[in-house]
């Protein structure tokens, strides 16, 4: 027996504790939504033409912006898994991380910058003699986001994949002598294929439940999601029994996507590698090179541009005015406090969680009841994927609204909200650590008596510093940058940092919306980087 009883009563009921809590906030959310309006008045609006024009339009979108994502992916991925070896690569790799630590907002304010009305494509194509070719507004605008969101994450993800492939496999494929082509149709393609559905469902998860981009992008009511419909639901119309049949609906559209990933079969192994380094032969091929080279250069272009015009629109912002306004110092309070109160509150509810299932794991896991106790806690961390940010803030604020407490509970609300949002980001970050570190420590540890406080201090948190702040740090820059859950609770008494950008816009001043957007994306890449930094582990001492 590795925990004594009392540990394992206390691990059993911090976990008891934590998914009671998730359960009964999701819960009373969606109870909320069922209470606020009849069954019969809520399938009438889910049949009125405007909500099945919104649903056709969210389908259709996510659809395309996944098709496109994976499409432009394999090149890139292709590009890189073949050109091991050349100055930069390193820095592109890292340039395909950048979209997915920036607020999305920020995002879409460079690819406005470059694709917009006065963007740089435009005013050069206007120059060539062409009337405004493209349109960054409606579904080509939200197409044009997604990707460049999207297409770097399935690049990364293809690129692993890519990168798993025994060399035993280029080898024989440099002694046959063959060509790409065959390359590609014998070894590269079937390890996509076999990482691509995943990919594609999460990619196409992400861009359903889209709702910052789509409400900075889209074109009105012709290219509306289900969570901007919400949101204008409550905020413009507030017509409760339209918001809360749009949000059933997606939290039925939510769990059929979730259903259907939970059936892709996970990717086999490749098989067993000598682990040694083998340049590819289609790698070394002057035309292959020329084309990885521009399709590279393509991918770079295409993100780093917009990322540019962020920082050069922001830097021609008059960074003194911005920082003499109270405004802007309450808003970066409020931000700062929620996204640091929600980021230990996902750590908190994480390590909870994770304790519990280990004490399930040394207990009598085959006992039906531990079980389904183990399997319900780690689910838990996921039930806010059932149920999107927008979704849990319109069932408190259809339930707090009759209370006249919706503006004064709105700071601990979208805590709470951003804290389940982050975590099962913080879970996949921190629990493989965590089995590994109670693997080897738990023996040695049991035996010297070392428990408690004692042990938290002296082994655990050495071991455990660096996962601990990388979770910290994303889960802070995810719920700083975070536009979803402050739509319907942002005021003039209560202001995030992306609610301000968002306002600037709205009210024309993009001058000072640059210069905000600027310093917010700064502080969220720093966060994001700090938590990819941190001291070697320390747990030799420790090893069992």
């Amino acid at each position: 027996m590795l925990l004594t009883k009392a540990e394992t009563r206390q691990a059993m009921l911090g976990g008891a504790m934590s998914l009671a809590g998730i359960v009964v906030f999701v819960g009373l959310a969606v109870l909320a939504l069922l209470l606020s309006s009849g069954a019969s008045s809520v399938l009438a609006a889910v049949f009125e033409p405007y909500i099945l024009r919104v649903l056709r339009f969210t389908l259709l979108q996510a659809l395309l912006s996944t098709a496109l994502s994976i499409t432009l992916a394999i090149p890139v991925a292709q590009a890189l898994a073949r050109q091991r070896h050349f100055p930069g690569r390193i820095w592109i790799i890292r340039l395909l991380a950048v979209p997915m630590g920036l607020p999305v907002l920020i995002g879409a304010l460079g690819l406005i910058g470059i694709w917009g009305r006065q963007g740089i494509l435009n005013s050069l194509l206007l120059k060539l003699g062409m009337a405004e070719p493209i349109s960054i507004y409606g579904l080509s605008g939200i197409l044009l986001a997604h990707v460049f969101f999207n297409m770097p994450l399935a690049c990364r993800l293809m690129l692993a994949a890519l990168e798993r492939v025994p060399a035993e496999y280029w080898l024989m494929a440099s002694g046959l002598g063959m060509r790409p082509g065959s390359i590609f149709r014998f070894i590269e393609w079937p390890v996509l294929r076999a990482v691509i559905p995943g990919i594609a469902g999460l990619i196409f998860m992400l861009c359903a439940t889209s709702f910052t981009l789509v409400l900075t992008l889209g074109g009105g009511p012709a290219a509306t999601t289900v969570e901007v419909a919400i949101y204008q639901s409550l905020r413009f119309d507030f017509d409760p029994g339209r918001a809360v049949a749009l949000s059933l609906l997606q939290i039925v559209l939510t769990a059929m996507i979730l259903g259907a990933l939970s059936l892709l079969p996970a990717p086999e192994d490749e098989g067993m590698t000598a682990g040694k380094a083998v340049g590819r032969p289609d790698g070394r091929l002057r035309g292959v090179r020329l084309a990885d080279g521009g399709v590279l250069l393509l991918a770079v272009l295409f993100l780093g541009l917009p990322l540019m015009s962020v920082v050069l629109a922001g830097l021609r912002s008059d960074f003194m005015k911005l920082l003499s306004e109270p405004i802007f110092w309450q808003s970066t309070a409020t931000s700062l406090a929620i996204s640091t109160s929600a980021a230990a509150l996902a750590l908190l509810i994480s390590m909870m969680l994770m304790s519990a299932r280990r004490a399930v794991l040394l207990g009598d896991s085959q006992a039906s009841g531990a079980r389904v106790f183990f399997a319900a806690m780690g689910g838990a961390s996921s039930l806010v994927l059932l149920v999107p940010p927008i979704v849990l803030a319109t069932g408190w604020f259809l339930a707090l609204r009759n209370f006249g407490v919706a503006n004064a509970a709105a700071p601990l609300l979208i805590l709470t909200i951003n804290a389940l949002m982050s975590l099962p980001f913080v879970m996949r970050v921190l629990e493989p650590a965590f089995i590994v570190h109670k693997h080897r420590t738990q023996k040695l540890a049991a035996s010297l008596g070392v428990s408690g406080w004692a042990r938290l201090r002296l082994v655990d948190m050495p071991a455990l510093l660096k996962p601990l702040l990388t979770a910290s740090s994303f889960a802070m820059a995810l719920s700083l940058g975070d536009l979803g859950a402050v739509a319907l609770f942002g005021s003039d008494s209560f202001v995030t940092l992306p609610w301000l950008v968002y306002s600037r816009m709205g009210s024309y001043r993009t001058n000072d919306a640059d210069g905000l957007a600027l310093i917010l994306g700064v502080v969220c890449l720093l966060l994001t980087i700090a938590g990819t930094m941190g001291p070697a582990r320390r747990e030799v001492a420790f090893h069992g």
